[in-house]
C-alpha cells in the first residue's frame, strides 16, 4: 500500500487536516517552484521565447495523463465554470428537451443550463438528492423515466461534494448513449483519486480543477473535449487559438483559421508562469503514485474512521454508494453547534456541508490523524 506522504508537505505533526475536498495544501516541491517562478516574473527579460509554450504543453500532458486522454484533446482553462461555459457555447440542447442536473450540485454544471433554458427552450430537470446517497440509481431512474421530455444532456459531478455520493459514470454514460444524449462530467472530486479513462468512457466534456485533489493552485483547470466537439466556437478569440497569428510574422493575421484540436479552447492570458508549473507538479505526483494506489490508501483511512465512530449518534452512507475518499457524517438532530470549531481548536480540520460533517483525507494523512479525529469526535458528541 502507498505509504503516507506527509514528508512531502509542510504539515506539522499536531495538525490533522481532513479537507482536501475544500482545498489541498501545496507540496513542498510546488512551493519551491512557485518561489522560483515569482522571481522569473520579476525579471522577464530572462525568460526564453520557448518557455511559455513548454509550460503549456507540460501542464496539458500532465492533465491528459491523469484522465487517459491525448494532449490534443485537452484545453487549458481557469475553472470548471469556464469549462462548462465552453460546453454551453458548443452544445445546443434541443428545444423541448431536458437537461439533467443534480440537486445541490456545485454551481458550475448547473447554473449554465438554468441561465440558457428559457432562451433556448429546454427544461432543466433536477435529480433529487437521495436519502441513501445512491446517486447512481437516482440518475439512472431520471434518465429512463417514462413519459419524460427527450433527454439532450446530463451535466453532473462524478462525486457529490456535499454527501460524498459516488456516481457510476460508466453506467450513466451507457444509459445516455441509449437516449442519444450528451454527457458533461464535473470530475472535480474524482480525477487523481478515482481512475478515469476518457477514451473508454467517451464523455462529451470532462472538467477538473487543480486546487483540490491534484494538489495544485487556484485558477488552473483543464477540460477534455471529445473530438466531435473540437470544431466549435471558443469563448475567447486569441492569437494562439488560430493557426498562424503571431507577432513575429511580417503579416500578423497570416492564417486566422482555428487550430484543429482542443487547443482552440485555451483561455486567454494563459501564460501563467507561476501557477501553470505549480499545477503540473501536483498532477505529475498523482500520476506517479497512480490512482489505484491513492484510492486504496484513502479508502483505508475512511474505513478506519467509520470503524472508530461506530456507536456514535451519526449516520454514514453505505460504502457501496459513497466515494472511497470522502466521508460525510449525518446527524439525526442536526450537527451539534460549534462542532467544527471544537475540532479546529484541537487542530483537527473538517468541513460543514449542508448539515453534514465532510471528512476528506489525502495522501498526507495517516492512521494517527484518523485516530485523533475519532477521539475528538467522541468527546464532542458525548
Amino acid at each position: 500500500m502507498l505509504a503516507a506522504q506527509r514528508h512531502l508537505f509542510d504539515m506539522p505533526r499536531e495538525v490533522a487536516y481532513f479537507n482536501a475536498a475544500g482545498w489541498s495544501p501545496l507540496p513542498r516541491a510546488t512551493q519551491d517552484a512557485a518561489r522560483l517562478a515569482v522571481g522569473r516574473k520579476a525579471q522577464p527579460w530572462k525568460i526564453d521565447s520557448a518557455f511559455a509554450n513548454a509550460q503549456h504543453e507540460r501542464a496539458r500532458a500532465a492533465a491528459a495523463r491523469l484522465i487517459g486522454a491525448d494532449p490534443d484533446d485537452v484545453a487549458l482553462v481557469s475553472s470548471v465554470g469556464y469549462g462548462v461555459a465552453i460546453a454551453g457555447k458548443v452544445l445546443a440542447p434541443a428545444k423541448g428537451s431536458r437537461v439533467l442536473v443534480l440537486e445541490n450540485d456545485h454551481t458550475s454544471p448547473v447554473l449554465e443550463w438554468m441561465t440558457r433554458a428559457d432562451a433556448q427552450g429546454f427544461a432543466v430537470e433536477t435529480v433529487p438528492q437521495p436519502a441513501d446517497a445512491d446517486w447512481t440509481s437516482a440518475v439512472l431512474a431520471a434518465i429512463e423515466r417514462p413519459g419524460a421530455l427527450p433527454l439532450s444532456l446530463c451535466s453532473i459531478s462524478s462525486v457529490h461534494w456535499s454527501d460524498g455520493g459516488l456516481v457510476d459514470i460508466a453506467r450513466v454514460q451507457a444509459a445516455l448513449k441509449r437516449q442519444g444524449a450528451a454527457f458533461l462530467v464535473d470530475a472535480t472530486h474524482g480525477v487523481g483519486v478515482i481512475a478515469t479513462d476518457v477514451k473508454r468512457l467517451d464523455p462529451d466534456f470532462l472538467i477538473f480543477p487543480t486546487y483540490k485533489w491534484v494538489l495544485g493552485p487556484y485558477g488552473r483547470a483543464f477540460i477534455y473535449v471529445a473530438k466531435r466537439h473540437q470544431g466549435g466556437l471558443p469563448l475567447e478569440q486569441t492569437s494562439f487559438g488560430r493557426r498562424d497569428v503571431k507577432a513575429e510574422n511580417p503579416v500578423y493575421f497570416t492564417d486566422t483559421r482555428y487550430l484543429p484540436d482542443a487547443r482552440r479552447y485555451d483561455m486567454g492570458e494563459r501564460d501563467h508562469f507561476i501557477s501553470m508549473e505549480m499545477a503540473s507538479i501536483g498532477m505529475e505526483m498523482l500520476a506517479t503514485w497512480g490512482a489505484e494506489a491513492v484510492v486504496q490508501r484513502l479508502a483505508m483511512l475512511t474505513r478506519r474512521i467509520v470503524d472508530g465512530v461506530s456507536g456514535l449518534p451519526v449516520n454514514v452512507p453505505s460504502e457501496r454508494v459513497r466515494a472511497p475518499h470522502i466521508l460525510s457524517l449525518g446527524f439525526s438532530k442536526g450537527m451539534p453547534a460549534s462542532l467544527v470549531e471544537r475540532l479546529a481548536a484541537e487542530q483537527v480540520y473538517a468541513a460543514p456541508r449542508l448539515g453534514r460533517l465532510r471528512i476528506s483525507p489525502h495522501v498526507y494523512n495517516d492512521e494517527a490523524d484518523c485516530d485523533r479525529l475519532v477521539a475528538v469526535l467522541r468527546r464532542g458528541l458525548a
